[in-house]
Protein backbone atom coordinates (compact mmCIF):
# COMPACT_ATOMS: atom_id res chain seq x y z
CA UNK A 1 0.00 0.00 0.00
CA UNK A 2 1.44 3.31 -0.95
CA UNK A 3 2.11 5.60 1.82
CA UNK A 4 3.38 9.25 1.85
CA UNK A 5 7.09 9.69 3.13
CA UNK A 6 6.79 13.23 4.46
CA UNK A 7 3.75 15.20 5.34
CA UNK A 8 2.62 17.66 3.07
CA UNK A 9 3.29 21.55 4.15
CA UNK A 10 0.62 23.56 3.77
CA UNK A 11 2.11 25.76 1.06
CA UNK A 12 2.16 22.80 -0.93
CA UNK A 13 -1.45 21.83 -0.07
CA UNK A 14 -2.61 25.15 -0.88
CA UNK A 15 -0.68 25.10 -4.22
CA UNK A 16 -2.82 22.08 -5.21
CA UNK A 17 -5.82 23.44 -4.02
CA UNK A 18 -5.49 26.65 -6.22
CA UNK A 19 -8.16 25.72 -8.70
CA UNK A 20 -11.07 24.09 -6.30
CA UNK A 21 -12.00 27.89 -6.03
CA UNK A 22 -15.92 28.17 -7.24
CA UNK A 23 -16.44 30.73 -10.25
CA UNK A 24 -18.62 34.15 -10.22
CA UNK A 25 -21.57 32.80 -12.63
CA UNK A 26 -21.59 35.27 -16.10
CA UNK A 27 -24.82 37.38 -16.27
CA UNK A 28 -25.69 39.57 -19.02
CA UNK A 29 -28.73 41.98 -19.77
CA UNK A 30 -31.62 40.52 -21.75
CA UNK A 31 -32.06 42.58 -25.08
CA UNK A 32 -35.38 42.50 -24.57
CA UNK A 33 -36.54 42.59 -20.94
CA UNK A 34 -33.78 43.94 -19.71
CA UNK A 35 -33.65 41.45 -16.65
CA UNK A 36 -30.35 39.72 -15.95
CA UNK A 37 -30.19 36.34 -17.84
CA UNK A 38 -27.35 33.61 -18.13
CA UNK A 39 -25.31 34.05 -21.76
CA UNK A 40 -26.86 31.66 -24.30
CA UNK A 41 -30.10 30.85 -22.13
CA UNK A 42 -33.43 31.95 -22.70
CA UNK A 43 -34.71 34.67 -20.29
CA UNK A 44 -36.64 33.52 -17.64
CA UNK A 45 -38.54 36.57 -17.32
CA UNK A 46 -39.44 37.17 -20.95
CA UNK A 47 -38.91 34.03 -22.63
CA UNK A 48 -36.52 35.11 -25.72
CA UNK A 49 -33.60 33.97 -26.57
CA UNK A 50 -31.93 35.75 -29.90
CA UNK A 51 -34.48 38.46 -30.74
CA UNK A 52 -37.23 35.95 -30.59
CA UNK A 53 -39.76 34.56 -28.26
CA UNK A 54 -39.40 31.32 -27.72
CA UNK A 55 -40.99 30.19 -24.68
CA UNK A 56 -44.35 31.76 -24.18
CA UNK A 57 -46.17 33.06 -20.96
CA UNK A 58 -47.39 29.55 -19.23
CA UNK A 59 -43.47 28.39 -20.10
CA UNK A 60 -44.29 25.98 -23.46
CA UNK A 61 -42.36 26.18 -26.40
CA UNK A 62 -43.67 27.99 -29.47
CA UNK A 63 -41.54 25.77 -31.95
CA UNK A 64 -38.90 23.47 -32.31
CA UNK A 65 -35.96 25.08 -30.78
CA UNK A 66 -33.69 23.63 -33.52
CA UNK A 67 -34.87 23.52 -36.68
Amino acid sequence: MAVPKRKTTPSRRGMRRSHHALRIEAHAECANCGEMKRPHHVCSHCGHYDGREVVNAEGRALKAVRA
